[in-house]
């Protein structure tokens, strides 16, 4: 399909790329575009119709168990270890005045 980019497309792509191309890398940038342009090209006439979308090359399952609780609520046997405690919870200095 000969895509062709212009000089002043590879110097905008060299200011973004913050790159100070001659004017030998500037063909040759010009050359690889033009080529990367085709081949996406080629790859756009391809028939993709029967092949089924995807988010990722391998097959992916879920690897998180579920979020069951298994401890309970055991909050005398927690509070034993407390040096003080009020009403149920950790009594703790005050640290704000």
């Amino acid at each position: 399909m000969a895509n062709i980019i212009s000089d002043e497309t590879i110097d905008y792509v060299g200011i973004l790329a913050k790159l100070d191309l001659s004017p030998e890398e500037k063909e040759a940038a010009k050359k690889d575009m033009g080529r990367m342009l085709d081949y996406i090209d080629m790859l756009n006439e391809l028939d993709t119709s029967a092949v089924e979308p995807m988010s990722h090359v391998f097959t992916m399952t879920n690897v998180f168990r579920e979020d069951v609780v298994t401890n309970g609520d055991d909050r005398d046997n927690m509070l034993k270890n407390a040096p003080e405690c009020k009403d149920g919870s950790y009594k703790v200095p005050k640290t704000v005045e």
